[in-house]
C-alpha cells in the first residue's frame, strides 16, 4: 500500500488541507455508499485475535480513529470499513457553531504533523445524535456483538462563557449519551478560548460529575466517562487529573490531545510561523504522549483504562503504547498520511507478532 504518500504528494499535498480533507472523506463516504466498502472488508477487518475489551465493551482491534476525522458523525460506518475498532466522533457542541475564520488547517509535511485552528465547528448535538443512532443501528444490524465501537467527544460551545460551561456539557451530554458507546469529556484542545482553564481539578471535578450525572439519566445505563488531557500538562497536573479520574469513578483518560508546542520540528522556521496559532499533531507528539501515558499507567494502576493518542504511526508505535499501558490506541494525523488502508496495515502488524496482552 506504499503508492499512497506518492499519490498524495501528487494529489493533494498543494491543496488546502482542509479542502483535501473534505474531498478524500467524501471519496470514503462515496465507496461505502456504492457498496464497495462490504467487498472491502475481506482484507481491513481485524483479525477476531485482536479483539480487546475495555470499560465493559469489546473492541473488535486496540486501534481506533480519534476524534477529529468524522466531526459530525457523517461517516461512522465507512469509517468502519476501513478497519478501525471504534470511531470517536466529535467534538461535538451543545450548540451548532461553524468554527474559526478559514484557512485554518495546516500540514507540515517535513515533520509528518498537522496544525489545526478548527474551534469544534459542527452541526450542534441536537443535529448530529440523529446521526449516531442510525450508524449504531446500522452497524449491530451488519457486525452483532463484535460491530466496531462509537465514542462521542464533547466540547464547549465557544459563544457560551466559561462560568456556564457545566451546563453546556449537560446539554451535550443529554442528547448524545442515549446513543454514544463511550462520552469523552474534551477540556483540551487550544482553539477555544479558556477551554484548557477547564483542566484545572477545581474546575474538572463539577464538570464531570454534571456529565456522569446527566449521560446516566438521558441513557438509563450508565455509559462509559472519559477525560481527554494536554500534552502540554505539567507532570503534577498529570498526576492532580489521574487521582480526580480514580475519586470520581471514571472508565478512562485519553492521552493526549495536540500541542501547543512548536520544539523541534524539521519544517522551516517561516513555514511553521505562517501556519500560526493552533493545536500541533502528528510524529512530533510521539515523546510527550508517550511520556503522559506512562506516568498515567503508574498514577492508576490497572484502576481504569488510558487510551493513548499522539504520533502513532505504524502497528510497532501501536504495540509500543499498548505495552507502555494503554488499553487501547487511537490515531489521526498518519491517516492523513498513510491512505485509507492504514488501519488495516496496522491490524495486520499487530496481527502478524504476538497476541495482544489483556486490556485494563
Amino acid at each position: 500500500m506504499r503508492f499512497y504518500p506518492l499519490f498524495f504528494r501528487a494529489a493533494f499535498s498543494w491543496m488546502d488541507a482542509e479542502r483535501a480533507h473534505r474531498i478524500g472523506f467524501g471519496a470514503i463516504r462515496a465507496v461505502h455508499a456504492c457498496g464497495l466498502g462490504k467487498a472491502l472488508e475481506r482484507f481491513t477487518a481485524p483479525a477476531p485475535a485482536l479483539r480487546t475489551e475495555a470499560f465493559g465493551l469489546t473492541f473488535p482491534s486496540p486501534f481506533g480513529l480519534a476524534a477529529g476525522f468524522d466531526k459530525e458523525g457523517r461517516g461512522i460506518e465507512a469509517l468502519a470499513e476501513l478497519g478501525f475498532g471504534h470511531v470517536e466522533v466529535g467534538t461535538i457542541t451543545g450548540q451548532a457553531q461553524p468554527g474559526n475564520p478559514k484557512p485554518r488547517l495546516f500540514r507540515l509535511i517535513e515533520d509528518r504533523a498537522v496544525v489545526n485552528r478548527m474551534g469544534f465547528n459542527n452541526d450542534g448535538a441536537h443535529a448530529v445524535a440523529p446521526r449516531i443512532a442510525a450508524a449504531r443501528t446500522a452497524l449491530e444490524a451488519r457486525y452483532g456483538s463484535t460491530r466496531p465501537i462509537i465514542g462521542v467527544n464533547i466540547g464547549k460551545t465557544k459563544a457560551v462563557e466559561l462560568e456556564d460551561a457545566v451546563e453546556d456539557y449537560r446539554v451535550s451530554a443529554r442528547e448524545l449519551a442515549p446513543v454514544a458507546d463511550y462520552l469523552v469529556v474534551n477540556v483540551s484542545s487550544p482553539n477555544t478560548p479558556g477551554l484548557r482553564l477547564l483542566q484545572s481539578v477545581e474546575s474538572l471535578r463539577p464538570l464531570l460529575a454534571a456529565v456522569r450525572e446527566e449521560s446516566t439519566a438521558a441513557a438509563g445505563r450508565r455509559v462509559p466517562l472519559l477525560v481527554k488531557i494536554a500534552p502540554d500538562l505539567s507532570d503534577e497536573d498529570v498526576d492532580d487529573v489521574a487521582r480526580l479520574a480514580l475519586d470520581l469513578g471514571l472508565d478512562g483518560i485519553i492521552a493526549t490531545n495536540t500541542t501547543i508546542a512548536r520544539e523541534g520540528l524539521a519544517s522551516p522556521a517561516q513555514k511553521v510561523e505562517a501556519a500560526g496559532a493552533g493545536g500541533l499533531s502528528g510524529a512530533p507528539l510521539k515523546a510527550r504522549s508517550l511520556e503522559v501515558l506512562t506516568r498515567l499507567r503508574a498514577a492508576v494502576g490497572d484502576r481504569l483504562a488510558l487510551v493513548a493518542v499522539g504520533g502513532v504511526e505504524t502497528a510497532e508505535d501501536v504495540r509500543e503504547r499498548l505495552a507502555a499501558g494503554a488499553t487501547l490506541v487511537q490515531g489521526y494525523t498518519a491517516f492523513l498520511y498513510e491512505g485509507p488502508f492504514w488501519a488495516a496495515s496496522i491490524n495486520r502488524g499487530l496481527g502478524a507478532r504476538t497476541p495482544v496482552a489483556s486490556a485494563r
